[in-house]
């Protein structure tokens, strides 16, 4: 009975969410271009399938990946498992999981697969899916365990920023034009619904459990490793192949010189 009447009111929340998306719509497209909606049933079954899964996604989160990924932080802090910590470095199991965690959150994350496919296709299969992925997800996995070192250590949240975004704008200026758009993109799809309760979890079970962390100051903040560094990794993965072009070429030019 409990389990139904909190699907009952996942539904009502998700559908408060679900209902100003579908005004707006709905309205401009019937008043501002005034033209009917095509395929009008399909349309509606699809919104009713949104609001079906967000409903059954949101109550997993509450019922899984929250507890789940705070039950994971208890568990690599306890003194039990890492003895007496007297520093950093006794936390070595939570980066490891941090890193991991955010790697395979981030290669599931739909967000992610639909703008690699598109990035796909817009670039004539010169940007690869799993390649975008892949960088996509290093860059997480690099920011949530670095985010997780910051818990363990208290040091302030935006030394971390201003020296990642340093290094990013340092980055922008010599990595290929035609990456940078989607390398900023791709920090941005990062923090959507696979990654965020998981990494949220995290971070605020490592602050509850760490002794001297306050769950409000220091328990938030890993989105923004996992929106940070994407952008790196991605314009460093542009960089390299660019570089692997560039050596491939000067090769082809020396068999030319000696033909």
């Amino acid at each position: 009975m409990d389990f139904l009447i909190d699907l009952f009111h996942a539904t009502l929340a998700t559908m408060k969410d679900v209902l100003p998306i579908a005004v707006i719509l709905f309205g401009f497209q019937v008043f501002v271009l005034k033209r009917t909606i095509a395929n009008l049933p399909r349309v509606l079954l699809g919104f009713a399938f949104v609001l079906v899964g967000l409903t059954l996604f949101l109550d997993g989160l509450e019922s899984a990946l929250f507890p789940l990924g705070r039950l994971m932080a208890e568990q690599l802090t306890d003194p039990q498992f890492i003895g007496t910590a007297s520093g950093w470095s006794d936390y070595g199991w939570v980066y490891v999981f941090a890193a991991t965690i955010g790697f395979s959150t981030t290669v599931a994350e739909p967000a992610l697969i639909a703008v690699a496919m598109k990035a796909n296709q817009v670039s004539g299969g010169t940007v690869g899916v799993w390649g975008l992925r892949i960088a996509v997800a290093i860059g997480v996995a690099i920011g949530i365990a670095l985010g997780s070192f910051r818990i363990v250590t208290g040091t302030p949240l935006h030394w971390y920023i201003i020296a990642g975004y340093i290094l990013v704008l340092i980055q922008t200026v010599f990595a290929p034009r035609s990456i940078i758009a989607l390398a900023y993109d791709s920090g941005g799809v990062t923090t959507s619904t696979v990654t965020v309760p998981l990494v949220a979890a995290l971070g605020l079970g490592l602050a509850s459990t760490i002794p001297g962390r306050s769950p409000v100051m220091d328990g938030f903040g890993l989105i923004a490793f996992a929106s940070l560094f994407p952008m790196m990794t991605v314009m460093g993965y542009a960089q390299l192949g660019e570089w692997r072009a560039r050596r491939q070429w000067a090769k082809v030019k020396d068999l030319e010189k000696e033909i």
